[in-house]
């Protein structure tokens, strides 16, 4: 299988893998033990929170270990009072978007901040929305997971600061990809995830400036300080921190390859009759490339690649199945008929040439295929 998925989720690092071992079997202490197993796996923890915190440049204290991103972006939203208003971009992911509308239905506000065709927040119609609504809290993600666009948090999270607003970041899909540095952003909060990164899946955090009223969305005994009630899931947060470091240490490496990888991918797209590549002309992660085919359906698409032994994704993974136009399209003034022939390439640090080459001619000859299926004269 060539695997070409990667903001869906990564393989986990062998080296991430190793270091979890022990602490699947023999060590198998509940951190808040006295006890020499228990301290030991204590010990462990916060090796790990030091780990993470040292990827986005902030304290150890500073990281609250969670489930994974869908929690921290819970977490962060709550932060908002039951009857405030929340402010989010439109491309934000389901797990922010969700929580929004959710907050709304039970008397909160929910006011969205649109984006520009190339896809990234528009800062002069956010400002004057922000102006407008004075919401107690704004999100605005680091990198879209489905067009790899990076947003211009820094920009945003400046104006919700001259509101008095809190300012979150789901930065899951840039960390690992990009350098993350919490306080030069101006944020107050940031949520992680592990399976994005090379690590395990079921572990992420919330960075949490301390000067944010935070209140857990889990209750129970005092784990990670209060604000997070449960037991922590040791060999989880062992393997994020082990990820967390080797991003860090191999960042620029990656981004190298992986931008020279897109680059030839791209080229070789440009000429392939009926593609149409989104949000180029944008800055973005470097692994990430989003193409739409019209008149050619995504999810049947990326079930012809299957059968060609190539994974790929229609938009996000997080609503496969779903016959919906992506919401990321949409926003960015793409017609839904049209969105639906989307399809992300989401590279990673392992994908070679060879596997370009064969997506790409994969990806011709089945598009052939479906056209002469359909009656499209394009092919």
């Amino acid at each position: 299988m060539i695997y070409l998925d990667h903001n869906a989720t990564t393989p986990l690092d062998p080296r991430v893998r190793e270091a979890m071992l022990p602490w699947l079997g023999p060590h198998y202490g509940n951190p808040s033990s006295l006890h020499r197993l228990g301290r030991a796996a204590r010990d462990a923890v916060e090796q790990a929170r030091a780990q993470v915190a040292a990827l986005v440049g902030v304290s150890p204290e500073w990281v609250v270990f969670t489930s994974g991103g869908t929690e921290a972006n819970n977490a962060a939203l709550a932060v908002a009072g039951p009857r405030e208003t929340v402010a989010v971009s439109a491309i934000e992911h389901a797990s922010v978007l969700e929580t929004a509308r959710r907050r709304a239905q039970r008397g909160g506000a929910c006011c969205t901040l649109p984006v520009t065709p190339s896809g990234r927040v528009d800062l002069e119609a956010a400002a004057a929305r922000l102006h407008d609504e004075r919401p107690a809290l704004v999100s605005v993600m680091w990198a879209n997971n489905e067009t790899g666009v990076l947003q211009p948090v820094a920009e945003v999270a400046a104006l919700a600061r001259e509101l008095g607003a809190w300012m979150h970041t789901d930065a899951v899909q840039a960390a690992g990809k990009v350098a993350l540095d919490f306080s030069a952003a101006g944020v107050h909060m940031m949520s992680l995830s592990a399976h994005k990164l090379y690590g395990p899946k079921g572990v992420g955090a919330l960075i949490l400036d301390p000067a944010v009223p935070f209140q857990p969305l889990l209750h129970g005994g005092g784990h990670e300080k209060g604000r997070r009630a449960g037991t922590e899931n040791v060999p989880g947060i062992v393997g994020f921190g082990v990820a967390a470091e080797l991003a860090r240490h191999e960042l620029e490496a990656r981004a190298r390859r992986l931008e020279a990888l897109r680059a030839r991918l791209e080229a070789r797209l440009r000429s392939v009759p009926g593609v149409a590549l989104v949000g180029a002309d944008a800055p973005r992660v470097p692994n990430t490339c989003m193409l739409r085919v019209p008149g050619i359906d995504g999810e049947t698409l990326v079930l012809e690649l299957d059968q060609e032994g190539i994974a790929v994704a229609s938009g996000s993974a997080c609503h496969s199945g779903s016959t919906r136009a992506s919401h990321v399209l949409t926003a960015m003034g793409i017609p839904p008929e049209q969105a639906r022939g989307a399809l992300r390439v989401s590279l990673g640090k392992d994908n070679s040439e060879d596997d370009i080459e064969a997506f790409v001619a994969a990806l011709e000859a089945r598009l052939a295929g479906l056209a002469r299926f359909a009656g499209l004269a394009d092919w």
